[in-house]
Formats: structure tokens, sequence, C-alpha cells
């Protein structure tokens, strides 16, 4: 209740008198939504109790909102702030994901959305900066690790058991470990959202709006392609995922933020995305599992149904692959 009175206080001080607040689905964070309508106009806020510990300069999503916005990323605006009560008051950019667009009247516009998308990915990853965050932070072996342990402890070891015995998970890590390191190149690193899907792209007057960035830092330029493209919650048409991956590094290149070749440019999206995808799968089990929350559960096999191409193209892959076997054909069955 406190929560909601706080969010009355900030809306009435700051645009008009609220009328109704209601709780909006948020991800997999402790951070809670709400939508606020007004005599005059609406807001979503954002209850983040980390924001109450910190302050506005070393708060992530406000660092990086100013970022963004200044290089004209599209990202909601700030209305208000409260740092005490944890309360952030943000333009309200509607409700229509780009999940949404699938299977609606809007379906055929979605290769020209997605290349608007690429466009402004390419933006966002041509930025640069010094060492602050994000850029102070990246995809480095321990992150990478800290995702594929996270899904070993939390996928094999609890939602999947008893698929997997101690000694083929050890085998299992050692392979994670030798991916991770594939995968830390920087010379190649760009600025990446970390969570560039369907659900965190709103379309708001036709336009796409990036949500949900606080996460960002450093890493190889596919880790954002494959979360768009290799999508846990939607799933392209094989032609059009190809010609995104061709856009993606056409794009790159153009602005001089790739030096690889388009197969080398291919060879660290599958790994990139064996990785990206493994470590959504354990995102998925702790959501099911240990918070009882089953909004995510049935993204667990269309996430884990991608992989099999990855192993089957990378020989990097076939190691681990051989011994994540059960859990594809659980999905096949």
């Amino acid at each position: 209740m406190a929560i909601r009175e706080n969010i009355t206080a900030l809306f009435n001080s700051c645009c008009s008198r609220t009328l109704s607040i209601t709780k909006i689905q948020g991800d997999a964070s402790s951070r809670q939504y709400f939508r606020v309508i007004g005599t005059n106009n609406t807001a979503v806020a954002c209850y983040d109790p980390v924001l109450e510990t910190s302050t506005m300069e070393a708060y992530p999503f406000l660092v990086i909102h100013e970022l963004l916005s200044l290089y004209d990323i599209p990202v909601p605006k700030i209305m208000a702030i409260d740092t005490e009560k944890g309360l952030l008051l943000l333009e309200d950019c509607g409700n229509l994901m780009l999940q949404n667009v699938f299977d609606s009247p809007s379906e055929h516009a979605l290769p020209g959305l997605y290349k608007e998308i690429i466009d402004i990915l390419i933006q966002l990853q041509a930025i640069g900066g010094n060492n602050n965050i994000p850029f102070s932070i990246s995809f480095d072996v321990d992150k990478l690790i800290f995702e594929f342990d996270f899904f070993i402890e939390y996928g094999l070891l609890n939602y999947f058991a008893p698929a997997f015995d101690q000694q083929s998970i050890n085998v299992l890590r050692h392979e994670f470990e030798t991916i991770s390191k594939l995968l830390v190149k920087p010379r190649h690193f760009v600025l990446n959202h970390r969570d560039f899907h369907s659900r965190n792209i709103l379309i708001h007057h036709t336009k796409p709006v990036i949500i949900d960035f606080q996460d960002a830092r450093m890493g190889l330029p596919q880790y954002d392609a494959v979360s768009l493209i290799k999508d846990s919650y939607v799933k392209l048409p094989p032609v059009l995922a190809e010609s995104l991956k061709a856009y993606h590094y056409n794009a790159l290149r153009s602005y001089g933020l790739c030096t690889m070749s388009f197969d080398e440019y291919l060879f660290y999206f599958d790994i990139m995305a064996f990785q990206r995808n493994i470590k959504a799968i354990g995102t998925f089990c702790y959501q099911t599992r240990v918070k009882k929350n089953s909004t995510f559960e049935h993204s667990i096999s269309p996430t884990l149904a991608y992989i099999p191409d990855y192993i089957e193209a990378r020989a990097e892959l076939k190691a681990a692959g051989k011994i994540l076997k059960p859990l594809f054909d659980r999905v096949e069955s």
C-alpha cells in the first residue's frame, strides 16, 4: 500500500490528480511497475528498492538513460524522481511490445520494423565512453561463467533434475569455461543493451522505444543481435533472421565498428547465441522453481529448440552439446 501512496504523492506533485494506479507485469527483477492515470495525463511508475539506497549519480538506470538520451536513442522521458522512496515516473509509451506485433494485422511490417530497430541498435553500439558505467563493465569470463553456473544450478540441478550426474556437470562446466574464453575479445567490444529482445522494445506511435536498459555493458556486437534475432519470446522466420544478421553486420562495417569478416561474424553469432540462450533458460528455470513465477516456463522449450542448430554448425560446441542432449530430446518428445 505504501508504494501506491508514494506514487500518488509524486504524480500529484508533478503531473495531475491521480485517478488510478494499475500494476504492470514486470521482468524477472525486483523492480515493480505501475501505470498511473491522472486527470490530464498518464505515466509509468517504477519502484526499485535499489534506488532507495543509491544516489542519482550512481544509479545505473539514470546514468545510462542520460547517455542514451544524449545520443538520441529513443527511450521514455523521465517525468519525476524520488530517490528516498525508490520511485521513478516515466513517460507512458503504451503497452504494445514488439512481441505483440506478431500475429497482429501489422505483422506484414515486421521486416521493415526490425531493420529500423537494428538501426537504433547500431546507434547504441556506436556510443563510446570513459571508465564509468556502462563502459567499465563487460561480458568478461567471470560474467559469462556466472551466467553458465546459474543455468547449471537452477536448470540442470533443479528444474531438469535428475537428468544429469555430477561427473557430466563437471565436464560441462569445463566446456562452458572454454566457450566463455572464446567470447572475450575486447578489441571487438561495443556497448550492448544486454536485454535487447521483443519485450523490451515498445512500439509507440509506430516507432520503437527502448526500455529496461539499466544493465548495459560492453561485449561483442553479436550479443544484442542474438537477443533480438534468436529471441526467447518470438521466433522469426528463417529468411528474415538470416537477412537481419547480414543487415546488422553491414551496418557495423559501415560505422567502422567491426573488423571481422562475415564468416567470423556468423561464427561468433552462433557461439554467443549458445551462451545467451543457455543464460535465458537458467533465468526461466529460476523464476519457475525458486520464485514460483510460472510466467516464463513456456519460454524454456522454444529457447532450447534453438540450441541444436548452433551445436551442429560449430565444432566448438559439440562436446557441450553431447552432454546437453537429454534436454533436446525432452523438447522433441
